[in-house]
């Protein structure tokens, strides 16, 4: 879940080449003797093929009691990782927020009853047979930070060589670190270069570990193709897809301020229903975006064209990419329409052979819903995921 993206045009900076190679025949770039510069095992690769993510967790806990025991072991049980199992997923994208961990000064102290139950969780996935993305996932305010304060890259760097040390000696083909969730940089440059101190320090604290790395702004994906290849070649690198959020947010009151006036906005998008849904939008600059949405033609080729981009992106510099996020708010989404969006993306993904994750298990954008202790299983997300309903659930 993310603000919408601010399209921005900028050339890459001749000093960060060097990196271009490809897993294409050479016809595909300039350089015939192009090699890739990815050692991530296709093993590792296989792993994150069809994922779900699991919020409200370990992280983005809003709840006044906060990141306690009863929570830690009551919102996602062993039940629900099952089911996650029995759907058919090979991982779980695990949100992690760092802030209650970090000792403010002593980052590399990490705090021993939240890891305790944090060890747990992932030992619950791990024990299913899955793998487990372990996705620091922190608040704005701890972004705006990273964004601005050397001194405070510096603490989060220790923090992360200890986070990973601590994992170090867990399954490697299973245990996944990334580096931050959905980065918050207006620098694209800074980003680069803090994104490269953080994968540094994971791979201090952790030689065998992959590193999941992604843009500078929010992880979209025109901020991934912006970025080059770390000097590290155990990276897999992602990005998350919403697009377009005047769809897949609408009637969200967090984000775009007008996103809360549309709903019932259709996809595929048409001049037509989008012109009935602009008519109850009252600012005349929020009505003229959702009509632009509708003459775009939001449809399952448009949404191809923007994955194309971040596929030729990857083999021209023969990386692995995975999209670890994408879905749509439930609320007020057509479910059919929903429905058709999730498919068209994950198709797309497949298409070019990338892995996914969903967003999320049974938060706002779900495949579940939890009811008077039942688990309730919506059809038609898991039909546009491509998967199977368990029996019985």
């Amino acid at each position: 879940m993310k603000c919408s993206r601010i399209v921005r045009c900028a050339a890459l900076l001749t000093f960060l080449g060097g990196f271009g190679t490809s897993f294409l025949p050479a016809q595909s770039i300039s350089t015939s003797s192009a090699q890739p510069t990815s050692s991530v095992p296709a093993s590792r690769i296989a792993r994150l093929r069809r994922g779900i993510n699991a919020s409200e967790w370990f992280a983005q806990v809003y709840d006044q009691r906060g990141y306690t025991k009863d929570h830690f072991q009551s919102w996602t049980t062993s039940e629900d990782i099952a089911l996650i199992k029995s759907i058919g997923f090979d991982h779980v994208r695990l949100s992690v927020n760092p802030q209650p961990m970090m000792a403010n000064h002593r980052p590399d102290e990490l705090t021993a009853d939240y890891l305790g139950y944090l060890d747990a969780a992932i030992k619950m996935i791990l024990d299913q047979g899955l793998a487990v993305v372990i996705d620091l996932h922190p608040e704005s305010d701890f972004k705006a930070r990273l964004a601005k304060d050397d001194s405070f890259v510096q603490e989060f760097s220790d923090f992360w060589r200890a986070l990973a040390r601590h994992y170090s000696s867990w399954d490697a083909e299973r245990v996944f670190f990334e580096i931050l969730n959905e980065p918050e940089f207006p620098d694209q440059y800074r980003w680069y270069g803090v994104q490269a101190k953080l994968a540094a320090a994971i791979r201090e604290g952790a030689p065998q570990q992959t590193i999941i790395a992604a843009g500078a702004r929010w992880s979209d994906d025109d901020e991934l193709v912006f970025i080059e290849p770390l000097r590290d070649p155990n990276v897999i690198y992602n990005f998350h897809f919403y697009d377009p959020h005047i769809f897949t947010h609408q009637g969200a009151t967090w984000g775009t301020y007008f996103w809360h006036w549309v709903k019932g906005l259709h996809y595929p998008s048409s001049p037509e229903s989008a012109a009935k849904t602009a008519a109850g939008v009252p600012d005349a600059v929020d009505r003229l975006a959702v009509i632009r949405y509708g003459q775009d033609h939001w449809d399952a080729v448009r949404i191809d064209a923007e994955v194309t981009q971040v596929a030729e992106w990857a083999r021209q510099r023969g990386v692995p990419v995975v999209c670890n996020e994408f879905g749509v708010y439930r609320t007020y989404a057509d479910p059919h329409d929903r429905e058709a969006w999730i498919h068209d993306v994950r198709s797309a993904l497949e298409r070019h052979g990338m892995g996914w994750a969903m967003w999320d298990y049974s938060g706002s954008f779900g495949l579940v819903s939890k009811k008077d202790g039942r688990i309730m299983v919506d059809d038609m997300t898991v039909r546009a995921l491509g998967m199977n309903r368990p029996p019985g659930s």
